[in-house]
């Protein structure tokens, strides 16, 4: 299935029964058919018609501000629900074990793939000593908020080398901000990550999970949160790697960004370019050791969530994806 994005101010409409998109640069109409996401990155105005009808078609809208960032998604009624895993996703969470296993599972996938990032770029082993030790201290937590300071430490550690990747002093990242970046690097981090965490809830709203009970994130009200969980063991696989081969193969400079307010932003060409690019990787194919086909980094994270079913409902132990290409 095919996903739309519009980049450009205009407005979404219903007609002939399908949609139609009438915009700034020109106007097309969406084969709702072949559509299953549509990523709004500018001002589009739409109403309840639309909303109906895109819940109808099993569409799923993800909003962006004006700057780029993720607002959040309109995500249709599930077809496909299953009270019985309901049940087993909460009782995951209330046990106090079985969640400190899962959310310290999602966090050594996440260590592993920065590890694999930093090797596959020739950053000397010994560099990576303390990075690869701190998995050994997510399964011995006390607590999650133990398991979320490791991840910390290994965030730092881990943007730290990656900076000593980057040449070009406009592209490093410093300190990680989130809220707002104050440079390009940190802003690039935030977009991606945000592409990262809505492929990912669109894959969630294929199975039977449920995308509001977590266990690294705490559930709350007003977000997706087991998408959180999952997307960070995708984050340096699909993410990072994508915002390196940008940075080292120049193909972002500084014309692809805006740092003319308190905070930095990717210009619509500056998003247009990170988009395709990430929409290349997420199509790249690797071969699968157990199915024995090959298939894409976006089943992979399909893959994941089965995965994590299949430990919900006891047919075998969860391990997080790392991957062996």
């Amino acid at each position: 299935m095919e996903r739309f994005y519009i980049f450009s101010p205009g407005r979404l409409k219903r007609r002939d029964n399908t949609l139609y998109f009438e915009g700034e640069k020109g106007s097309k109409f969406i084969p709702v058919e072949n559509v299953k996401e549509i990523y709004i990155f500018s001002e589009v105005d739409l109403n309840s018609k639309v909303l109906n009808f895109v819940s109808q078609s099993g569409i799923i809208l993800h909003v962006f501000n004006y700057y780029g960032y993720y607002s959040g998604s309109f995500v249709p009624r599930k077809s496909s629900i299953s009270g019985f895993l309901t049940v087993k996703q909460v009782e995951h969470y209330l046990d106090g074990e079985e969640r400190k296993f899962l959310a310290a599972s999602f966090v050594d996938g996440a260590i592993y793939h920065a590890a694999r990032n930093l090797k596959k770029r020739n950053i000397p082993e010994e560099e990576l000593e303390e990075l690869r030790e701190l998995p050994f201290h997510l399964y011995r937590a006390s607590s999650v908020s133990e398991i979320m300071a490791v991840e910390g430490r290994a965030k730092e550690i881990y943007y730290s080398l990656i900076d000593t990747l980057i040449e070009d002093e406009f592209f490093k990242i410093g300190k990680r901000e989130k809220r707002p970046p104050s440079n390009a690097a940190n802003a690039l981090i935030s977009f991606v990550n945000s592409l990262v965490y809505t492929a990912t809830l669109s894959e969630i709203y294929k199975t039977q999970l449920d995308p509001t009970i977590s266990y690294l994130h705490e559930p709350s009200t007003g977000r997706f949160s087991l998408s959180l969980d999952i997307s960070e063991i995708f984050k340096p696989l699909l993410g990072d790697s994508v915002i390196i081969s940008l940075i080292k193969g120049k193909r972002l400079n500084r014309k692809d960004f805006d740092s003319s307010l308190n905070y930095a932003y990717l210009t619509e060409d500056g998003r247009k370019k990170v988009v395709s690019a990430f929409k290349e990787k997420l199509n790249t194919t690797v071969r699968h050791r157990k199915l024995r086909r090959n298939v894409s980094y976006r089943y992979l994270i399909r893959l994941e969530c089965y995965k994590l079913i299949k430990h919900l409902i006891g047919e075998t132990t969860y391990k997080p994806l790392k991957a062996w290409w």
